[in-house]
């Protein structure tokens, strides 16, 4: 049987190896998973009384997420129909690239952004334009440029996985003023609560201002509701209305919907979450400009690092035999901003590294 050709150049999602895998092949007690941008604080304790309530499990969920829908849309203030919800935002950027994307058509992204985009725009077919970073940011003349008129989608990951850097109010007014009223921009949010600069932009007021725009959010970082796997998106009706048809019916579960209803009732376990990310990932800039470690600001839950004379295969490899599990990329090493114990182990197993020939 043969699958469409373009797929056979593509990689199915390879799941790392697991905690007690890990914990076996080196035989380590305890390992800490710095590896997937996960809230080191777990969630809010809401959510577990609210998913304990559930009560029928044989019934299907509500295909249009009502109650979660009506609290999102108070919540970013827009109206229902404004909204999309997905099985976290990889499934919504499938559902993007499924209605939007073709061979006849291209999109524009960075190059060196999170890989989904143009994993779905491989499976669609479509041409994809990709536009180096510039230091660690988003290049947005050069993905001005980059634009014509078969070009369907633009992808801008704002702060940018996995460099953690971002796209401020001025720079997105000028680009959206200038990009195409017939080519969607998508604003990649997930990181969004952890953004507390003061010129990161405010986006969903733009949404009224552009049809042509569409905010995504989830609750799987700040939140700490990932295992539930449940996001949404914010545009125009007319394009939400339009992304309904490739949305699957009863994407996102029970489960998934009563626990982000409990995320969104306890917002003070958000802000501390973000708070102590904050202070968290303050020592860590402090600790690495003192070792000559080269790093990113970053507006997310994680840093983006390069380690002198160090690769970040080695990097990863010394870490992980040591129980820390941490995301290698050619040109750096991600490290999720843990809880303040788990940090102070990583910097001291960093710091001997440096010391030491791998």
């Amino acid at each position: 049987m043969m699958i469409k050709k373009q797929l056979q150049t593509l990689t199915a999602y390879a799941p790392g190896k697991t905690t007690d895998e890990v914990k076996q092949q080196y035989g380590l007690e305890k390992i800490v998973k710095l590896a997937s941008n996960e809230n080191p604080y777990g969630s809010s304790p809401h959510v577990l009384k609210a998913i304990t309530n559930i009560e029928d499990f044989a019934i299907y969920p509500d295909g249009a997420a009502s109650k979660l829908r009506a609290k999102v849309a108070k919540h970013v203030q827009v109206a229902e129909n404004q909204l999309i919800f997905s099985s976290g935002l990889d499934e919504l950027i499938q559902i993007l690239s499924r209605a939007i994307l073709s061979p006849e058509t291209n999109t524009v992204m960075a190059q060196g952004t999170f890989p989904q985009y143009k994993h779905h725009a491989v499976i669609e077919n479509a041409e994809i334009r990709e536009v180096p970073l510039k230091d660690g940011c988003h290049d947005l003349e050069g993905m001005l440029a980059a634009v014509d008129k078969r070009t369907k989608i633009v992808w801008i990951c704002n702060p940018n996985n996995p460099t953690g850097t971002y796209v401020n109010k001025d720079e997105l007014d000028q680009f959206l003023a200038r990009v195409p009223a017939d080519v969607l921009v998508v604003l990649d949010e997930a990181y969004y609560e952890y953004a507390t600069a003061e010129d990161y932009p405010q986006t969903i007021p733009l949404v009224a201002q552009y049809d042509n725009l569409m905010v995504l959010r989830t609750f799987s970082k700040a939140y700490g509701l990932a295992a539930f796997r449940i996001g949404y998106g914010v545009g125009a009706a007319s394009l939400i209305q339009q992304l309904e048809v490739a949305r699957l019916p009863f994407n996102t579960s029970v489960l998934a919907q009563e626990a982000a209803i409990a995320g969104l009732d306890d917002l003070e376990f958000v802000q501390t979450s973000v708070e102590r990310n904050a202070t968290e990932r303050e020592k860590f800039y402090q600790f690495f400009d003192k070792h000559g470690i080269s790093y990113y600001q970053s507006l997310g839950n994680f840093i983006f690092i390069n380690i002198p004379g160090k690769t970040s295969g080695e990097v990863f490899q010394y870490l992980l035999e040591r129980g820390f599990i941490v995301r290698p990329f050619p040109t750096g090493i991600r490290i999720t901003v843990g809880a303040e114990k788990d940090n102070d182990e990583l910097k001291q197993l960093l710091k001997e590294m440096l010391v030491v020939k791998v």
